[in-house]
């Protein structure tokens, strides 16, 4: 055969391994890679002078939020312009599915709390053609997709679909644990990559509910998660609250012989060997022949926000009566003295886990609704409220009252530390991860974490050399979640394929556009450096971003190693 689609010439060909990349040209015919070498002989359709330019596997975003989304956008906007070529939906358990039409609005509620996503975009987009998870399943294969997705069944829809509104508010029978448990089944027989859960305090839904994972005892954990590996597959994740310990965590890598995936691992400076100690004790469990990994983030954690919907503290214990109020009972509330003595006393106290640590002078206002506070933009809390002479809580709180909770704050909550970070990405048990893409769509976009990290910590900072970085997103997490063939330029491989410029790779500044359902707005960061992006060997972006009616090539990926 000479005549093949696409010939990529000339490349800096990192191949996903770590190993040192050399000069080559890869040949792509079928949607898979036919040959890497030098001088390959073949006439193509599409011919790619690359020459400057480096050639690697696409991303593998192991932490989206795309469940819902994608049943109303195959391009699941940004993720495809931004280098990635595999998603894995369903994280942390908040899935759309399985769901009963009469929990539609449950879980959409629950999604508005949890994942910042605006109500009337749900309701107006998420297409309901299903109610198992398997139909859902089914449905993302009619639909097809940009890239390629793996799902994750979550727990949070499973305690729903068996408990109804007791999903959120008790412990679960014997009976209702072993009716999960089939569900779980099914759906690992239907082609999910495992299954995900959350204990996390921040992750609260309706009303200031929990989300009915946080209610499940340990044993119902572990039975859950012997469901999962039942037949022998299958990845358990899980966002971990600082209540769980990681010696129970491996208890179920232990018991069902498969990977324990953990989230969400971020670096607080004001708790700084917290996350370390946690990864000392995976490294430990892995030293015991357990397999845990835990998910870092390579990007600081930041987040617009206002206080009718203050993401940041609703973790916090004190914060639970504000949690569900609206408007007038929600500002009533917020300007209560007792409510805020009790916030300030939490904030002091030391907590191994917390989105926000009373660091005020990370906090920003950045757009006020009074034009007489526009003097207030662009200034920390902490400056603002020295100035006054006034707690920094009492400064933004009656702030935000003033203005009927519409001015925007923004926050700088963890992974602020440079040094602690990068020990965080090269930690021998971690995961780059944690990209939220398909969540927070108005706070912030980390889909692009990817090309963040070959430019800003590979390239700027030298936190590792670029042939580490390629592997960390690519072949180490198709190992972990057991893709087959990807993750690697190899011959037989999907070609999954990211082109880029190592010298000027990396992610724009956040922007807002407006191009959800209703014309809603989200954050958009764009690619910088990226010269094109292949899905099964059909190019669907390039320096220009999204290819116009870019083609649905990517795969649904029911089966794994």
């Amino acid at each position: 055969m000479n005549q093949i689609d696409t010939l990529i010439q000339n490349a800096m060909v990192f191949d996903g391994s770590g190993a040192e990349p050399s000069l080559q040209d890869v040949a792509v015919h079928e949607g898979v890679i036919l040959a890497i070498g030098n001088n390959l002989a073949y006439t193509a359709e599409n011919c790619v002078n690359a020459s400057g330019l480096a050639l690697m596997p696409g991303i593998i975003d192991s932490h989206t939020h795309f469940d819902a989304q994608i049943t109303w956008d195959s391009h699941i906007r940004p993720s495809p312009a931004l280098g990635v070529t595999t998603a894995i939906i369903g994280n942390c358990g908040f899935t759309i599915a399985p769901c009963r039409p009469r929990d539609r609005e449950l879980t959409m509620r629950n999604l508005t709390q949890v994942e910042g996503m605006s109500l009337q975009v749900l309701q107006h987009g998420i297409d309901w053609d299903f109610e198992t998870f398997p139909e859902y399943l089914a449905m993302l294969k009619r639909k097809q997709c940009a890239i390629n997705v793996a799902a994750y069944i979550g727990h949070s829809s499973v305690r729903t679909w068996v408990m109804g509104e007791e999903a959120n508010k008790r412990e679960a029978t014997a009976a209702e644990i072993s009716e999960m448990a089939a569900l779980v089944r099914d759906a690992m027989a239907a082609g999910a990559i495992g299954f995900a859960t959350s204990t996390s305090p921040a992750h609260n839904g309706e009303g200031g509910y929990p989300m009915p994972s946080r209610l499940a005892s340990d044993e119902e954990m572990m039975q859950l998660t012997m469901a999962m590996s039942c037949q022998g597959g299958g990845v358990y994740m899980v966002t971990k609250g600082g209540q769980m310990p990681v010696a129970f965590l491996e208890s179920l890598a232990a018991q069902s012989k498969r990977p324990v995936m953990v989230a969400a691992l971020l670096h607080n400076s004001t708790n700084p060997q917290g996350v370390f100690n946690d990864l000392k004790a995976i490294t430990e469990a892995n030293e015991r022949g357990h397999k845990l990994k835990g998910q870092v983030s390579c990007c600081p954690l930041s987040m617009d926000f206002t206080f009718a919907s203050a993401y940041p503290v609703e973790g916090l214990v004190s914060w639970k009566p504000a949690l569900g109020l609206q408007h007038a009972e929600l500002k009533a509330c917020l300007a209560n003295a007792e409510f805020r003595a009790k916030v300030k006393h939490e904030l002091l106290q030391t907590a191994s886990f917390r989105l926000f640590n009373s660091e005020w002078e990370k906090v920003h206002v950045v757009e006020t609704f009074n034009p007489l506070n526009q003097v207030y933009e662009q200034q920390s809390v902490a400056k603002l409220a020295a100035k006054k002479g006034v707690d920094p809580l009492d400064f933004a709180l009656d702030l935000a009252v003033e203005e009927d909770l519409q001015t925007v704050f923004t926050a700088m909550l963890l992974n602020s530390d440079t040094d602690a970070v990068a020990n965080l990405l090269n930690h021998p048990h971690s995961l780059v991860s944690l990209s939220d893409a398909g969540a927070h769509l108005t706070f912030f976009n980390d889909a692009g974490f990817g090309l963040h990290l070959l430019g800003y910590w590979s390239r700027d900072m030298g936190a590792m050399p670029l042939r580490q970085a390629v592997h960390q997103l690519t072949a180490q997490p198709a190992e972990i979640l057991g893709l087959k063939n990807r993750g690697l330029l190899r011959k037989g491989y999907a070609a999954d394929l990211l082109l880029f410029d190592p010298q000027t790779v990396g992610r724009g500044e956040k922007k807002r556009v407006f191009d959800l359902p209703l014309g809603a707005p989200r954050l958009q960061t764009d690619a910088i450096g990226v010269h094109g992006v292949w899905v099964n060997g059909d190019l669907i972006a390039d320096q220009n971003g999204m290819i116009e009616n870019a083609p649905l090539s990517g795969q649904l990926m029911t089966e794994f190693n």
